[in-house]
């Protein structure tokens, strides 16, 4: 086992035991964040959002169905008014013959009706609409799709940066050994008469700020962990996950694919499919100046409890003794909507100019994001190899420093000068690996293809 890995060994027992103590920890990769997130409350609720825009499209087809309306009616009236009462029903029942006067003996009447209605040709209003539903499923499904990419883009992120605190932890950790190894050297020196007895207080005082660096850094840890249970949808507490991808930190990423199209990002289909639904509303509203025609039947039947002659008789008013059917068609043309139908073209004509404008503006967008994100990845990795040359030249200062300084060449001043310069370079090589996996992240947000930086990932 290498220096390095007994290292990242000794720093995760290390991070384990200062956080959460016993607790039974779960080990999480970056690619499985990926399906982690789809369980997250606020994807859940776009995806549902999507799966009920789909019986839009369902419903605009069932149209093409005939509509069944059956009723019954029964009533207990007055004789002048079972003739023709308004009732808040299906119906207005007719169940005997007009009274001569007014008699207000109530009598018992029933009604029983079965209307059908169908409309097998709408003039391609029916098709209009389908296609409106279909364009709107498509929205919901694409809005979907990129509130999913946008939570995994947060959730690697967060975990990126979770990675980046975990080696700051193994920073400050080894500059608490290296401070209280000082401190050592000179209670030693001291008593010796080599160094003067206030070194030893210096170090005290270095010691007390370096254990308060390493505090803060773990509750920034603590509180990444936290924001990553978040955006996983993990039920346990933050500090049961334990980071499996932290080798990332020590390794340049390598080069990228960046041929994705533009067309298959998230963002773009979205404003894409934006500007469809506009296309089809449209053309839905130059369809609305159509004919409808309407195929109808109906089957009724009555029972009245007086006959044709006025006389009551209250059993015939129980049973369905008077039957009746039809049928016909109708077609019906609305001659004054021509105005209201053309204001409606314009509107929506304006609205499919702004969502081709901004479809127009989402695709320079992207242009510009992917070369921006190109050469920041570029940058970063030039950045991530100068970092790594400096990190190891202040080591090596650092040690001759320290040899100098138990042998009397240099005070305590310029080895804690070096001290720190060691611990700026540790701490900056580590800044500048994340930023390298984090520009090859933004690099693939851009393509809309999170794939470019996972298939990095060893």
């Amino acid at each position: 086992m290498n220096v390095y890995h007994k290292k990242m060994l000794i720093s995760g027992c290390f991070i384990t035991l200062s956080l959460s103590g016993i607790a039974q920890q779960r080990t999480i990769r970056i690619k499985e964040l990926l399906s982690l997130v789809q369980s997250q409350p606020q994807v859940k609720a776009s995806e549902q959002q999507s799966q009920a825009a789909q019986y839009n499209v369902r419903m605009a087809r069932n149209s093409l169905m005939p509509e069944l309306t059956a009723g019954y009616q029964a009533g207990y009236a007055t004789y002048n008014n079972i003739t023709g009462m308004s009732y808040p029903g299906l119906f207005l029942p007719i169940s005997g013959p007009p009274s001569a006067g007014n008699t207000y003996d109530p009598v018992p009447g029933t009604a029983l009706t079965a209307l059908v209605k169908w409309n097998p040709l709408t003039f391609g209003q029916r098709q209009a609409a389908v296609e409106k539903a279909i364009a709107q499923y498509k929205l919901a499904g694409s809005y979907y799709n990129e509130a999913l990419f946008r939570q995994q883009y947060l959730a690697i992120s967060t975990y990126l940066d979770a990675v980046y605190l975990q080696k700051l932890l193994l920073s400050y950790q080894s500059n608490i050994e290296r401070t209280q190894a000082g401190l050592q050297q000179s209670l030693v020196l001291a008593q010796q008469g080599l160094r003067p007895g206030i070194d030893t207080t210096q170090f005290q005082s270095v010691l007390a700020q370096a254990r308060m660096d390493l505090m803060t850094a773990q509750r920034q840890y603590y509180a990444q962990l936290t924001e990553l249970s978040r955006l996983a949808d993990l039920p346990g507490k933050p500090d049961d996950i334990l980071l499996a991808d932290t080798s990332l930190i020590n390794q340049f990423p390598s080069g990228a694919d960046t041929t994705t199209n533009l067309t298959a990002h998230p963002s773009f289909q979205y404003y894409q499919t934006k500007k469809e639904v506009s296309e089809a509303a449209l053309k839905e509203a130059g369809r609305a100046w159509r004919p409808k025609l309407d195929l109808w039947a109906n089957a009724y039947a009555r029972g009245s409890g007086v006959d044709a002659a006025g006389n009551i008789n209250k059993a015939d008013g129980w049973s369905l003794s008077h039957k009746n059917y039809g049928a016909g068609i109708q077609l019906s043309f609305p001659i004054l909507q021509f105005s209201q139908v053309n204001l409606q073209k314009k509107q929506y004509r304006s609205l499919l100019k702004s969502d081709e404008a901004q479809l127009d503006q989402v695709k320079l967008n992207l242009q510009k994001q992917q070369e921006t994100a190109q050469f920041n990845y570029d940058q970063n990795l030039l950045i991530a190899r100068q970092a790594l040359i400096q990190s190891q030249a202040a080591r090596y200062a650092f040690d001759g420093l320290k040899l100098s300084y138990e042998s009397g060449l240099v005070d305590f001043t310029r080895l804690m000068q070096g001290q720190y310069e060691l611990l700026k370079a540790e701490t900056g090589e580590a800044g500048a690996f994340l930023q390298a996996w984090h520009a090859l992240l933004e690099l693939a947000t851009a393509n809309g293809n999170l794939n470019v930086f996972t298939d990095k990932l060893k």
